[in-house]
């Protein structure tokens, strides 16, 4: 091969090559629409885990199921609830009896609200203007928080201590459960006066929401003091209208400790509302029900006394934070099997979903 030869055939191959990357970067470099694609899509994905019996609250990504993040200096933290946006996350303060805001980006406490007294679980309303703090003190309360002023608004009494707050799914109620007062209350978020009630046979735990076509509430799956199972509340006609036990536990296998009178606590339906998640104390399992026939799915085991569950937006995972072993399990609906199971803080129980800048 002549010099000549070989420099034109080195010319060729060397374009070749350019025209290669060229074309490559071509196809990896973003195109106007891609970035239009990426700045239109989810959030960042965050399970926010309290744990009770410490100071710190874990952040969970779902897509590595691993702690990522961690708030600190809210002692004996309860409830949890996130703006809309997810600028700003709520904790309930046992020890302070404060309502606690902290910021998304710094994961610090830039706020404590003052309470009218011992706050419980809380929930936020749809357009994210009000925060509902259960208050469990004597006589009982639902403390409204005004989260632009970042002051309380209102208290709103109760027929006994509040241990939960929930907002149905249209936005339209408040729901405040109470233990010792063995009631579900009933309030419009609008006037922000209760409207109507229902009494049980014993305390009123956890509840989930089921929504009909319209958006509006169809039914309320409520869990009731030393009930393995739930109570169905037909809520046009403020009724119970039946009852579903969990499938038996012999006796041998039961579960004692740590039931804190709830065999049956924490409860949800998943985001697409296909399916009924309830959690099982007696033997640590979580067991699925399809909506809205209530057939039975089956169950899954998981960590020391689940107390509280919560789902990726998709519904296709659940976190069951397990408090008598100081971890959160995750669930794959689809399998019916614990996938991951991951170490938190001191007596994980409420949880939530939240969407992070």
């Amino acid at each position: 091969m002549t010099m000549t030869t070989l420099v034109r055939s080195m010319t060729i191959a060397l374009g070749i090559v350019a025209f290669a990357e060229s074309d490559l970067t071509a196809r990896l470099k973003p195109r106007a629409t891609d970035r239009v694609v990426e700045a239109a899509g989810p959030a960042n994905v965050r399970i926010i885990q309290t744990n009770s019996a410490g100071d710190n609250v874990s952040l969970i990504d779902p897509a590595t199921n691993k702690v990522v993040g961690e708030i600190t200096g809210i002692e004996v933290n309860h409830g949890a609830a996130a703006a809309p946006d997810g600028s700003q996350l709520y904790f309930s303060n046992e020890a302070d009896h404060t309502l606690d805001v902290v910021s998304s980006k710094t994961l610090t406490v830039t706020k404590k609200i003052a309470l009218s007294g011992r706050p419980n679980n809380i929930s936020i309303g749809r357009d994210g203007r009000r925060v509902y703090v259960a208050i469990v003190s004597s006589p009982g309360a639902v403390d409204v928080i005004d989260t632009t002023s970042l002051a309380r608004a209102k208290t709103i009494p109760t027929r006994g201590g509040v241990h939960n707050t929930f907002v149905t799914p249209d936005g339209k109620f408040v729901v405040a459960g109470s233990i010792v007062g063995k009631t579900m209350t009933v309030i419009d978020a609008k006037t922000e006066e209760p409207v109507w009630s229902l009494d049980f046979d014993n305390g009123v735990r956890p509840m989930a929401f089921e929504k009909g076509d319209d958006g509006s509430t169809r039914r309320v799956f409520v869990q009731i003091s030393d009930v393995h199972g739930f109570a169905i509340v037909d809520f046009a006609t403020h009724k119970e209208v039946g009852r579903i036990s969990l499938p038996d536990v012999p006796p041998e296998q039961r579960q004692t400790e740590g039931l804190q009178g709830s065999p049956s606590h924490g409860i949800g339906i998943t985001p697409d509302g296909k399916t009924l998640w309830v959690n099982s104390k007696l033997n640590s399992y979580v067991y699925a029900y399809s909506l809205p026939d209530l057939k039975l799915l089956g169950g899954v085991k998981v960590g020391d006394d689940p107390d509280w569950l919560t789902f990726t937006p998709d519904s296709r995972r659940v976190y069951v934070a397990n408090a008598g072993s100081n971890s959160v399990s995750v669930v794959d609906e689809a399998s019916l099997k614990e996938i991951a199971r991951i170490p938190v803080g001191q007596v994980p129980k409420r949880n939530i979903t939240a969407l992070l800048p």
